[in-house]
């Protein structure tokens, strides 16, 4: 197995940090604490021998009753070295996390995208808000108690929504 440069920097770096660091077929996974998020992504993408430039992904993950109920998971990669890294941060409901988008572009929309679907916000976000539902939307469906029925849930979609132009149009 490869030796991750990156794990052994972080733990010597910022010890306290760093919850927990997993190995499973060739892809590595650091835990860490939601406090010190800002630090450790700015000394991975910054850092000389890590230099993790490119944000591939941003997830959000509901672990339903468990503590804590969210997990933030980014996915990264560095061109230079051809490495790739998952970080993953715990996140209590109703929590914030520090935003990463000032340090990669990319993650603006992601962490969007998190927003609108888990409920999750982040800290000093240029603009946060809604990216893929509408507005007046209620609710985040990524979340274990989205419900996944209703009155209309066997209707197709557009049907839905031509009645509801139709409604419009009558009032």
């Amino acid at each position: 197995m490869a030796r991750c440069t990156a794990c052994e920097r972080l733990r010597e770096k910022f010890p306290e940090a760093v919850l927990a660091v997993a190995e499973f077929r060739g892809e590595t996974t650091v835990v860490v604490d939601k406090g010190r998020l800002r630090e450790v992504m700015t000394f991975l993408n910054r850092g000389d021998e890590t230099l993790y430039d490119l944000l591939v992904d941003i997830a959000g993950v509901d672990t339903g009753n468990e503590s804590p109920r969210f997990f933030v998971v980014y996915l990264l990669h560095s061109i230079k070295f051809n490495n790739r890294l998952r970080i993953k941060i715990p996140v209590a409901e109703g929590a914030a996390l520090d935003t990463v988008s000032d340090l990669w572009k990319s993650a603006d929309w992601m962490e969007r995208e998190v927003y609108d679907m888990f409920g999750i916000a982040f800290s000093n976000h240029p603009d946060l808000r809604r990216i893929l539902l509408p507005d007046d939307f209620v609710g985040h469906p990524l979340r274990k108690e989205f419900p996944l029925k209703g009155d209309d849930f066997d209707r197709p979609f557009r049907v839905c929504l031509a009645e509801e132009k139709g409604n419009q149009a009558d009032g």
